[in-house]
């Protein structure tokens, strides 16, 4: 899909690939590659997404949105649920019994979160910003995920500063693994 324009459409593309991702995952044989595959690639997008939204989105939460500091903290809490699953996941060979549990978890753990930010955080920001700002956050949110981190690290930091100090070195590392590896390339 396309990406660009203001951060609420930056991040309804990125929810709308990974559901993508997840219907791939779905239709793919239990027990094969192609489904850890397809996992991993599911995993380097979520991770990229939340680390993004950790820098950008949840801060403007907090300081535009009514009540801001409660949702903010609501949805990094989802955030840490969903990394913890990730960082299953990835010890998992195509093979293992708990992949498939493992996913299932994922998946309803994220849909509910997507749900929640989509009909509740979003249209609140959209009142609560201007659309220069909204945009100005698009760009940063994009600029972001090119340095995030593309594995699960639960024990990092999710709020500024630090995870904006953080996130590119390990995202770098990461880069770099999955090069060596492979991995995350179909």
């Amino acid at each position: 899909m396309a990406h660009g324009g203001n951060i609420i459409d930056e991040l309804t593309t990125d929810h709308r690939e990974v559901e993508d991702l997840f219907g791939q995952i779905e239709a793919s044989p239990s027990g094969q590659e192609e489904r850890k595959h397809l996992i991993d690639e599911v995993t380097i997008e979520l991770v990229r997404h939340s680390v993004a939204e950790e820098q950008y989105l949840y801060p403007a939460v907090r300081e535009h949105v009514a009540n801001g500091d409660a949702m903010a903290d609501k949805e990094l809490k989802d955030h840490s649920e969903v990394e913890k699953i990730l960082k299953k996941l990835e010890g998992c060979s195509a093979d293992d019994p708990q992949m498939d549990q493992l996913f299932l978890t994922l998946k309803e753990s994220v849909t509910r979160h997507v749900q929640d930010e989509e009909s509740n955080l979003f249209p609140q920001l959209r009142t609560a910003c201007s659309a220069q700002t909204l945009d100005t956050l698009g760009e940063k949110i994009r600029t972001a995920k090119k340095m995030a981190p593309t594995r699960p690290h639960p024990s990092a930091p999710v709020t500024p500063p630090a995870n904006k100090l953080l996130a590119p070195g390990a995202g770098l590392v990461d880069r770099a693994r999955d090069f060596v590896t492979g991995r995350g390339k179909s």
